[in-house]
């Protein structure tokens, strides 16, 4: 019996798209953007929304994606690059603005996440740049009245024989011409571009500072603002000082929006002090009961009482009472917050006629319908300009546009131009969190160690309950992003016996995406347990798992790889261990293994971390490396130090001495093996955050015997500091 269709994240975003219409391939220019892509000078060819030629041999590509650090300001501009056989020192690449013409082909929205900006654009860019060759080519033949097919090009140039012309001396001539329906694309052994070594496009405005920021948009007469905003979920402003805000020197107006109240100042220092001159006084209201022991009680409590379940099959209960080995095990993984490095901001000029937003943001089309609700002015005239953003790790990805809507909220009621600033407490003690979720198993061996029966309950907060995607996420009241991942394991699926349930506490705790969403914490409690079935049917964990995985040759492949390169089942010095995780996410494929060492003291030390991936097409293999290594450093932080705890329904912590993240001298050595691949590439910036902290864990059981199922794995103790 099935009461719920469980749908992994590939499948979910394709029944996203259908649900909003079909399959979104926008590719013709708007008609605003058409009418501005030809100026006096330089003449702009513009074949598409995606792709600006200048008759100055300039190439701009529009990126309808957010680069915030993974690199896709360099891998998407490949795509194009590619197949227009540009000169690659010519490319310029800007963000687009918020237009249906630049909505993922897949999420039916404008917006970066998922891991899916590759796959989803791998054949629309690449058809982008395919189109305007086509066109060049075109052109040149008609002005040299040969055929096409006796025109090559290379570097920016079309060349026939003895002739050559740059495509910028073709862009007039080439805007006459009809675009083709559909174009072919170059066979993957004729890339020049793709999969080789590129340097980053935004590596020397970052090195020089020329690259804008959120956090670095100025106008005259800007005012920066500071919100004093809800210690808890839920809890209402009952009185505030605006006189003794207002006497500090440099603010200008104190205003009251619906998350608190919002002191408005000539500076950063201005508006804090302003701040903390207020003294608002709060009615908590019923949040101000949680505490983090009391969360963990019940989460064992709701576990013990079930849950809605979302599959079963067969005989669970016979078949785990007659099991020869019986595994029965819970892991936990408290709430996180995302942190990234530029703290929140945004910028918004509001009119009677106009709202403009300037933000780093991951979601243009939600920010966008938000500016509109608050403000009453139709889609058209709210205007999103995208900075580069300082990291996100989610942060920036929230479904409910808070910090966008929260700045709108204020340029409304104050009727001035204003950037709102959050401070790193501000986030780390009023963000969204990833939720805490407790996962419970009860698992039957047979005489051979394998799985006869699987019970599953897993219970946490739901993500995508209340989101844009609840309808297409959330089946029959599971939230399939709670258990990501865990039911399209392969021997999960082809199990006989299995139970998997969910129960979903409806807590007043503001919850949302964290890097790698579900998988963030669905990982850890699946490669924990394997490795925990494989001692229990006393096979080494990388044999164990080469028979649970025997009909997956991708998994299979990475895991053996791993296995070789880390040198698994070698001797290693005393106190020494290896642990080995992995897990398909993202439509890629990613194994780890650590080696870690933990001496008498307790204070492990992560020495390597082999890794091997499988994610298709390589696009940019340096930039596959780069989120590898950055994806071990924030699965070890979790690991390690991250949590967030509440007291009388407050955040407990506030800055990075108390919500610790991983230091440089903290960071083992990263040794990333790509797996050569023809498949569409898969997603890179989330696919092996979650393979870090079991492969951490179950190296220290190598070494200590002792099996670490609550993260984090060193608990701070809260202090007055």
């Amino acid at each position: 019996m099935s009461n719920a269709q469980l749908i992994d994240r590939r499948k979910f975003i394709r029944s996203t798209a259908l649900a909003a219409g079909g399959l979104i391939i926008a590719f013709n220019v708007p008609a605003g953007i058409r009418t501005r892509g030809v100026v006096k000078e330089p003449v702009l060819f513009a074949p598409n929304a995606f792709l600006r030629i200048g008759s100055d041999n300039s190439v701009k590509i529009i990126l309808s994606h957010c680069e915030m650090g993974q690199g896709i300001w360099t891998s998407l501009s490949m795509l194009i690059a590619e197949e227009l056989d540009a000169d690659w020192k010519s490319l310029q690449v800007e963000h687009a603005p918020a237009d249906i013409a630049y909505y993922h082909t897949v999420y039916a929205t404008q917006r970066t996440g998922g891991s899916s900006s590759l796959n989803s654009e791998f054949d629309r860019y690449r058809k982008a740049g395919a189109t305007a060759r086509y066109l060049l080519v075109q052109a040149a033949a008609n002005r040299w009245k040969v055929a096409p097919d006796d025109c090559q090009t290379a570097n920016g140039y079309v060349v026939s024989g003895d002739k050559k012309i740059s495509y910028g001396e073709l862009v007039t001539d080439a805007m006459a011409l009809p675009a083709p329906a559909d174009i072919p694309l170059k066979d993957p052994k004729d890339w020049k571009i793709i999969g080789g070594k590129i340097k980053r496009l935004d590596t020397q405005e970052k090195i020089k500072g020329t690259a804008v920021f959120g956090m670095d948009i100025h106008f005259p007469d800007l005012l920066t603002v500071m919100v004093a905003r809800v210690p808890v979920n839920g809890a209402t402003v009952t009185g505030y000082d605006e006189a003794a805000a207002l006497a500090v020197p440099g603010v200008r107006q104190v205003v009251k929006i619906p998350t608190g109240v919002a002191v408005l100042a000539d500076d950063f220092w201005s508006a804090k002090k302003g701040r903390q001159a207020l003294k608002v006084q709060w009615d908590l209201g019923a949040a101000a009961n949680i505490s983090s022991d009391s969360l963990f009680t019940e989460m064992k409590a709701r576990a013990d009482k079930g849950g809605i379940v979302a599959t079963e099959e067969g005989n669970v209960a016979e078949l785990f009472k007659q099991s020869v080995t019986k595994v029965e095990v819970e892991y936990f993984q408290p709430f996180l917050a995302q942190s990234p490095m530029e703290p929140l901001n945004c910028t918004v000029k509001l009119s009677a006629d106009k709202c403009e937003i300037w933000t780093g943001t991951q979601t243009q089309t939600d920010d966008q319908h938000a500016a509109s609700e608050i403000t009453g002015l139709p889609i058209s005239q709210v205007f999103i300009h995208t900075c580069f953003l300082g990291g996100s790790f989610g942060r920036r990805n929230i479904t409910r546009s808070d910090f966008v809507r929260e700045a709108v909220e204020v340029a409304k009621a104050s009727g001035k131009l204003v950037k709102t600033v959050w401070t790193r407490e501000d986030d780390i003690q009023g963000g969204r969190y990833r939720p805490a979720f407790l996962h419970r198993f009860k698992v039957g061996l047979d005489a051979n160690g394998m799985p006869v029966s699987w019970d599953q309950i897993s219970v946490g907060q739901s993500v995508m309950t209340g989101g844009p995607f609840e309808k297409i996420a959330v089946v029959n009241g599971v939230d399939t992003f709670s258990i990501e991942g865990m039911q399209a394991v392969p021997f999960i699926k082809a199990l006989k016996n299995k139970k998997i349930a969910v129960n979903t506490p409806d807590w007043p705790i503001m919850i949302d995406n964290w890097r790698a969403v579900g998988m963030s914490h669905t990982i850890f409690a699946m490669e924990s347990l394997i490795d925990e079935m494989a001692y229990a049917a006393k096979k080494d964990p990388v044999a164990y798992r080469r028979l649970l995985y025997k009909d997956d040759a991708r998994l299979l492949k990475v895991l053996d790889l791993a296995a070789e390169k880390s040198s698994w089942g070698t001797p290693l010095p005393k106190d020494h261990g290896r642990g080995i995780a992995a897990f398909k996410a993202c439509g890629s494929y990613v194994a780890l293994v650590a080696e870690v060492s933990v001496p008498k003291n307790g204070m492990v030390k992560v020495h390597k971390v082999t890794c091997v991936v499988d994610c298709g097409t390589a696009i940019q293999p340096d930039g596959v490396v780069a989120q590898m290594e950055g994806s071990v450093g924030y699965g070890l932080s979790a690991a390690l130090y991250s949590e967030i705890t509440f007291k009388n329904g407050q955040v407990q912590q506030k800055n990075f001495y108390n919500y610790p993240i991983l230091r440089m001298n903290e960071m083992p050595e990263v040794n990333t093996y790509i797996v050569p691949g023809n498949e569409p590439p898969g997603g890179i910036g989330e696919a092996s955050v979650g393979q870090m902290m079991p492969a951490l864990t179950n190296a220290m059981f190598a070494v200590t015997g002792k099996r670490i199922r609550n993260l984090p794995i060193y608990k701070m103790k809260m202090g007055n500091a």
